[in-house]
């Protein structure tokens, strides 16, 4: 991963890089640490969130480095003393990270990643860590309740013109991850393999001297099982315009204004009544997951969506949090109201009925007895600053992986989880636990 700066090192905080000035002077450079990653609440009406970009994370890492132009703009800035430049121009990550696998859900105190390492190490890793999970996580919850309310529709991720140019394939990773069937980014297809699609918009339509020549134009470059965009003039005439241009064996239509719900039903019995029996009907249009679930009873086979989903449909951040939970073998916290957690290093597991759905969150200390069956959640990610297993890095290969271990991940929830309504987290944490 190459940022548009040249420099993934410089994404970053400053106070971390004053925190490692300062703890060459305070001794505590290289004591063994462990920082974990959490949320300490779901978003308002959620009932988990989905782990989403530790992929992405583990190249990242990769190319966190100080080079001649990063040190020299720390330098001239005043911003690091010459001893903690000379820390600094030696960093690579030699530490470890376990943690969920991605597509895994979470609740709020699930560790979902856990770093370790020395302090000084450790602790400059906590903005690049937070950036990437906090927006792919947000984004992969949205998509996964999105999912959820579209059952076995297609669902298509537009959103790349509502957000950052670097934010939008992150956001189709993560969409896809969570069951999205492909993106219109092409770049999210290049870089991990996320299939893509695209056809034709209004501005093609209204660039032809006529709605009927455009459509003609379209099908003679893209031919007639394309999409067909009919909503820019008058739907009605748009559908029948269409089938005369494409036939009765036209691909699909897309409507993306109006009452979506009366435009739908109307619009297959119009369809239906040309012989287009087997032309698909997409619908878009600012949706997200509850105007998805609303529309559940329409004739629609598909939807796209684009500005809730890469804005976390509500909630553009996971929440999560990167803190200090030993120091030297030291469990440490803070005890703010609101803001403490759990100290200490914490192996985390799922406990499963017979049917195999998950029950609770198991959050044990190192060495402590397992319940017989128990689903361990952490893998092992990184060990001595090498990714694991070294040779699987592969961009599309890690999404694919992702993919496939969200819809495993899906099979333990309860038949209510993923419920749109506002309610509790879907899993309790052990509660004679709480306080390890």
């Amino acid at each position: 991963m190459t940022a548009p700066s040249g420099s993934v090192a410089l994404l970053t905080d400053q106070y971390e890089l004053t925190m490692i000035d300062a703890a060459l002077r305070s001794e505590v450079t290289d004591l063994p640490a462990t920082f974990e990653v959490f949320c300490r609440r779901l978003p308002p009406g959620r009932r988990y969130g989905v782990v989403a970009g530790t992929g992405r994370l583990l190249a990242a890492l990769g190319d966190f480095r100080f080079g001649p132009d990063e040190l020299e703009f720390l330098r001239q800035g005043g911003i690091v003393s010459p001893e903690g430049l000379a820390r600094l121009a030696d960093f690579s990550f030699a530490g470890d990270i376990c943690g969920y696998r991605e597509g895994e859900f979470y609740i709020p105190g699930s560790p979902i990643l856990t770093v370790s390492g020395s302090f000084a190490e450790t602790v400059v890793l906590e903005t690049l860590v937070l950036s990437i999970l906090n927006h792919d996580s947000a984004i992969a919850a949205a998509a996964a309740r999105m999912r959820a309310a579209a059952g076995d529709r297609m669902l298509l991720e537009g959103g790349s013109r509502r957000t950052h140019e670097e934010a939008a394939p992150a956001a189709a990773r993560a969409a896809y991850v969570c069951g999205f069937d492909a993106t219109s980014n092409l770049e999210a297809g290049r870089r991990f393999g996320v299939p893509t699609g695209g056809t034709i918009g209004h501005a093609f339509i209204l660039a032809h001297a006529d709605e009927r020549a455009a459509m003609a134009a379209q099908a003679d470059i893209l031919g007639s099982g394309s999409t067909y965009l009919v909503d820019t003039y008058d739907v009605a005439e748009g559908v029948r315009r269409a089938v005369e241009v494409a036939g009765a064996g036209m691909g699909a239509l897309r409507i993306d204004s109006g009452d979506l719900a009366a435009s739908a039903t109307a619009v297959r019995r119009q369809l239906d009544e040309l012989g287009a029996h087997r032309t698909r009907i997409i619908l878009s249009g600012d949706l997200d997951e509850h105007d998805i679930a609303e529309l559940a009873a329409v004739p629609a086979d598909g939807y796209l969506v684009g500005t809730e989903l890469v804005a976390g449909a509500g909630a553009p951040t996971a929440g999560l949090v990167y803190k200090l939970v030993e120091i030297d073998g030291r469990p440490v916290r803070k005890r703010s109201l609101a803001k403490s957690w759990r100290p200490g290093r914490k192996r985390a597991f799922r406990l499963l009925d017979d049917a195999g759905s998950a029950t609770a969150e198991l959050l044990l200390p190192p060495g402590a007895p397992v319940p017989p069956g128990a689903l361990a959640l952490q893998t092992d990610l990184v060990s001595g600053g090498r990714i694991i297993p070294a040779e699987d890095t592969d961009p599309a290969r890690t999404v694919a992986n992702a993919r496939a271990y969200h819809r495993e991940a899906l099979t333990r929830l309860r038949s209510d989880a993923l419920d749109l309504s506002p309610g509790e987290p879907w899993l309790p944490i052990e509660p004679a636990l709480e306080d390890v």
